[in-house]
């Protein structure tokens, strides 16, 4: 597929989603224009030095898509697929992710295009000061304000805000979330995003009168977000019987032991060449017999194409857009459940929140204050949305995206358009 036809459809996608919605709210067209149309797009240049001493230029991004409801939240993602419409709409996404689970952000995310498994860690850090510098006038702790995403990690973050920090020159933890503990990070933020993806799957369960113990589970994608989904499901009771990483997947109708498989991709840096079950395709994953599926990949994972072939009942998506319009119909057709991206993986953003808090605060809390603080918000909006489905006769994706629109039209109503 050409690069072009892909940016067409990854922000195609996002928008075919809130158009289906808002056809369902009584929204003024300028509304509508308004929220498709991004606040502001960033492309920077990143140039920077190899350790061999040969200088590289990399194309880095920030989107800053709605400021309503506050600044802007979302992650850096450091990939080499990432391009402007990708970054585009996974900042859409963030803003109504945010405004699923009420908190006060909008939506941004960022990127680089590079492949951080061929760089070594000076170079990462030479990448990331660069972007952080480049950043400087248009984040911060009311404005903007990035997490880790696919390719990142808390040590990105703490390069981030040590940078912007040194640029106006007082230390500025609130700049970032997904910090180490030691400058500034929220306990329980490392988990946060699996941690709910298990939250709403069981959430979603209990409207079925079926709990996660027995369920089978097949969990596609084995980084930070599907590792500690596919391990806190485990420890409710589920059998975890698929697992894939870029490598490949894994299948073990008994179960797969997911402390010994994270321990090995610890270890190895990936799930190459793992023993715990049968070596299989990252596609057949998807189409494995089980009960629940979690994509917690990248986006348009689920298509038109592979939709039909899907033997769950019940997919929870773990990552931002892993599930095509066109699947996701087919999905519908065929009776299968599927709790959206914007609510199933909103716990990421949700400590994200807290952490910016507590930052602000200069107080910090325990880990298990932070856990039940997720949950109660989780909860209290997974029932909003389920409860809207039901009334109105729509999907959970619908009734996420309308609860989330609708929040952010009273806003910006309230607020006015300033022209």
């Amino acid at each position: 597929m050409s690069t072009a036809v892909r940016e067409v459809s990854v922000f195609g996608d996002a928008i075919q989603y809130f158009n289906e919605a808002a056809a369902n709210l009584e929204i003024e067209e300028g509304m509508r224009r308004i929220l498709t149309h991004p606040s502001r797009q960033v492309i920077v240049s990143i140039p920077f030095q190899r350790d061999n001493g040969e200088i590289e230029v990399y194309t880095g991004y920030r989107v800053q898509y709605n400021f309503t409801r506050g600044p802007a939240k979302g992650g850096i993602r450091y990939h080499p697929g990432v391009t402007l419409d990708e970054v585009t709409a996974l900042a859409f996404w963030m803003t109504w992710k945010c405004a699923t689970v009420d908190i006060p952000f909008g939506g941004g995310k960022g990127g680089v295009t590079c492949d951080p498994n061929v760089l070594s860690l000076g170079e990462l850090e030479r990448i990331t000061r660069r972007y952080a510098a480049e950043l400087v006038e248009i984040v911060g702790p009311d404005k903007d304000v990035p997490a880790p995403d696919v390719g990142t990690n808390p040590q990105t973050m703490a390069w981030f805000m040590d940078t912007y920090s040194m640029h106006v020159r007082q230390s500025m933890p609130g700049v970032v979330t997904g910090k180490p503990l030691e400058i500034g990070g929220s306990r329980g933020r490392v988990e946060a995003t699996g941690r709910g993806v298990m939250l709403v799957t069981a959430a979603q369960l209990a409207t079925e009168k079926r709990t996660l113990k027995g369920q089978r589970i097949v969990v596609q994608g084995f980084g930070n977000v599907g590792s500690v989904a596919a391990m806190l499901l485990q420890e409710h009771g589920a059998t975890i019987v698929g697992i894939s990483d870029v490598t490949g997947g894994y299948h073990n109708e008994k179960g797969i032991d997911v402390k010994s498989a994270i321990a090995y991709a610890q270890e190895h840096h990936s799930l190459d060449g793992f023993r715990g079950g049968e070596r299989i395709s990252n596609a057949q994953t998807l189409e494995l017999p089980c009960d629940i599926l979690v994509p917690a990949a990248l986006e348009k994972q689920l298509t038109g194409e592979n939709a039909a072939r899907v033997q769950a009942r019940l997919v929870v998506e773990g990552a931002n857009g892993p599930t095509t319009p066109e699947a996701d119909h087919v999905l519908h057709s065929r009776g299968i459940t599927v709790v959206p991206d914007i609510l199933a993986n909103a716990g990421g953003v949700t400590v994200s929140y807290f952490e910016w808090a507590q930052d602000r605060m200069g107080y910090f809390w325990k880990e298990s204050e932070v856990n039940e603080r997720l949950k109660d918000i989780l909860e209290h909006n997974f029932e909003a949305i389920h409860s809207m489905s039901k009334a109105r006769n729509v999907t959970l994706r619908t009734a996420a995206y309308m609860t989330a629109i609708d929040r952010v039209v009273k806003s910006l109503k309230i607020r006015g358009v300033y022209a």
